[in-house]
């Protein structure tokens, strides 16, 4: 029995993104195989909205990587784990968004995409001064705006523990893994990150040339559509 409840028959899969080390929680990622059933932005949003993942993908062309990307609430050029998933459930090298090419390897467990700064939605990255202040933080906290809550767990080591709060009223209270959020932090320090986000999800950045950062996590399939 699966733990999402996804539209039977409809050719969905979940997938969970950025995993931890004993391959538990990760962010919960719907994939709609064949986009053309959901032809325009409406009925896409109208899924994405219905499902209530974080994120939900749309893959237009499955051979090219073309992929189109909805929170419930509105449509995103690029984010962070629905690329990666997308990489890994394809098993592409080069993925299609509306902000253009993104570069994907696998190198064992782990799913990596290249992805620049620019590309990625604004977020208040708010670093508190220890682990226990981020794990207090209620869900979610005050104030308006996206924001990426983080402390060094062990900064000589480039381990960082951190949360994260849409508040954006759209039914996400906390994301569990966020990979667009970690691609501005590791570029804002200049410096390959190995993030705890959430429950226990995993997240590792790497520095890329001309000011580009890779992102990976390891991915598993939650359930088939």
């Amino acid at each position: 029995m699966s733990d999402y409840d996804v539209p039977a028959g409809r050719g969905i899969d979940v997938l969970r993104v950025f995993c931890g080390p004993d391959g538990r929680h990760g962010n919960a990622l719907g994939v709609v195989r064949d986009g053309r059933d959901h032809p325009d932005e409406a009925s896409r949003q109208q899924l994405a909205r219905q499902l209530g993942f974080s994120e939900t993908v749309f893959v237009d062309d499955p051979e090219r990587g073309r992929l189109d990307i909805y929170t419930p609430g509105l449509r995103l050029p690029f984010a962070g784990h629905p690329v990666v998933g997308a990489a890994w459930l394809l098993d592409l090298e080069i993925l299609e968004l509306e902000v253009g090419e993104v570069f994907a390897r696998q190198d064992g467990e782990f799913s990596w995409i290249t992805a620049r700064p620019e590309w990625a939605p604004p977020r208040t990255l708010q670093r508190y001064a220890s682990v226990a202040e981020v794990d207090t933080l209620p869900a979610p906290p005050p104030g308006e705006g996206w924001l990426y809550a983080w402390a060094w767990e062990d900064e000589a080591a480039g381990r960082v523990r951190a949360r994260a709060f849409p508040r954006r009223d759209d039914g996400i209270v906390e994301d569990e893994a966020t990979g667009a959020a970690a691609l501005l932090l590791s570029a804002q320090l200049g410096r390959a990150l190995n993030i705890r986000q959430g429950r226990g999800s995993q997240i590792l950045t790497a520095p890329a040339p001309d000011g580009a950062v890779e992102i990976g996590g390891r991915v598993v399939l939650a359930a088939q559509g």
